[in-house]
C-alpha cells in the first residue's frame, strides 16, 4: 500500500466497549460531575501501526510505504471508493487523520476500575461478532454517513401518481418459510438472486457519481429491520407480520426509487408480489427509465423467480 504521510500521526484507540463502561460507569457518581475526561485504550499507535495489526489479526500479510505527495483530495478519493463511507465522511475522515489525539492522564480509570483493552484484542472480539452475526448495529446504518435526504419518512407510502412500475406476481410452489427467508436474506453476500454482476456495476457506476454503491452490504446476514442499510437501499419497512419488506434507493439517481417484496394469499394459493416503483424527475428521469427497461425485463423476472426457488447449500 502506498499512503500519504499523515498515517505516521499518532493516537490512542479504545474499544467500544470501553467506552460504555466509562459512560455506564460515571452515572449518578457526584466525583464525575461537571468535569472532563480523555479517555483512550492501553495503545498509543499510529494509524500505519493500526492497519498493520488488524490485517495481522486477518492473517494477512501487508507492506505499507507513506509517501509525502499524496493530497487530502486524492487520498479522500481513494477511501470513498475503496470503503462504504460517504465522500463528504471520507474528507473529514482524511483531515482529521492529520491531528494527533492522545488522552491526557487522568485518575477516571483508577476510580471507576476499569482495564481497557488492546487495540488487537478490540479487534479480535469485533470480527467474533461479526463472524457470529452478533453485530447490533453500524455506523453505515447513520442517515448522515450515507444519504443526504434525511427526510425518508416521506418515502415510506410508496406513490402511484407520476410513476413507472414493473410488477411481478408468482405463485410459491414451494415452502413459504424458505420464501421469507430469502426476502429477509437479501443483499450483501446473498446477493440479488439474479444478475449479481450487473448489480455490482450499478454499484460501481453509483460509486463514479458520488453514490453509496453496494459497498455497505448489511449488519446481519439473517435479520433485517427498519431503518437498516442495504447496499445502496435503506429499509423502511421490515414487517415480518405481514411479511413485507419495503427499500428505498439511497443510489444516485434522476428521480426516486423503491423496492418492495410482500408474500399473500389468494383463493387459497400463496404469492409473492415484487413491485419496483420509480418517480422520474424531468425528462431525464423519464430517459433513465426506458434506457433500463430491457434490463429489468430480465432482473426482475429472474429475481423474483429466484426469491421463491433459492436453497441455501448447506
Amino acid at each position: 500500500m502506498i499512503t500519504p504521510k499523515w498515517l505516521n500521526t499518532k493516537h490512542q484507540p479504545i474499544a467500544i466497549r470501553n467506552i460504555l463502561e466509562y459512560l455506564t460507569g460515571v452515572l449518578l457518581k457526584p466525583e464525575t460531575f461537571n468535569k472532563s475526561y480523555d479517555v483512550g485504550g492501553p495503545d498509543i499507535l499510529s494509524y500505519k501501526k493500526m492497519l498493520l495489526q488488524l490485517a495481522e489479526v486477518r492473517g494477512l500479510k501487508r507492506f505499507i510505504f507513506t509517501v509525502p505527495v499524496m493530497t487530502p483530495r486524492l487520498s479522500s478519493y481513494w477511501l470513498y471508493f475503496v470503503t462504504s463511507t460517504s465522500y463528504m465522511l471520507a474528507i473529514n475522515l482524511v483531515n482529521s487523520m492529520k491531528i494527533e489525539v492522545v488522552a491526557k492522564n487522568n485518575e477516571l480509570e483508577n476510580m471507576l476500575g476499569i482495564k481497557p483493552i488492546s487495540y488487537k484484542e478490540a479487534v479480535q472480539l469485533a470480527f467474533q461478532k461479526i463472524e457470529q452475526n452478533n453485530v447490533v448495529s453500524s455506523w453505515k446504518d447513520s442517515l448522515v454517513s450515507s444519504y443526504v435526504d434525511n427526510s425518508l419518512l416521506e418515502h415510506i407510502n410508496v406513490p402511484t401518481n407520476g410513476c413507472y412500475f414493473d410488477i411481478r406476481e408468482k405463485q410459491i410452489t414451494t415452502n413459504i418459510d424458505g420464501v421469507f427467508d430469502n426476502i429477509w436474506s437479501i443483499g450483501g453476500e446473498r446477493g440479488w438472486y439474479y444478475g449479481d454482476w450487473l448489480w455490482h456495476l450499478r454499484g460501481f457506476l453509483d460509486k463514479l457519481f458520488g453514490g453509496v454503491g453496494l459497498r455497505r452490504g448489511r449488519t446481519n446476514k439473517n435479520e433485517i429491520h427498519t431503518g437498516d442499510t442495504l447496499d445502496f437501499w435503506r429499509v423502511l419497512a421490515a414487517d415480518k407480520e405481514n411479511k413485507r419488506l419495503l427499500l428505498y434507493a439511497e443510489m444516485k439517481l434522476p428521480g426516486e426509487a423503491w423496492l418492495e417484496f410482500k408474500i399473500f394469499e389468494k383463493n387459497g394459493k400463496n404469492f409473492l408480489q415484487q413491485t419496483a416503483t420509480f418517480r422520474p424527475k424531468g425528462l431525464l428521469g423519464r430517459l433513465y427509465w426506458y434506457s433500463v427497461l430491457p434490463f429489468h425485463y430480465f432482473v426482475f423476472d429472474g429475481m423474483a423467480e429466484n426469491v421463491i426457488n433459492f436453497k441455501m447449500n448447506l
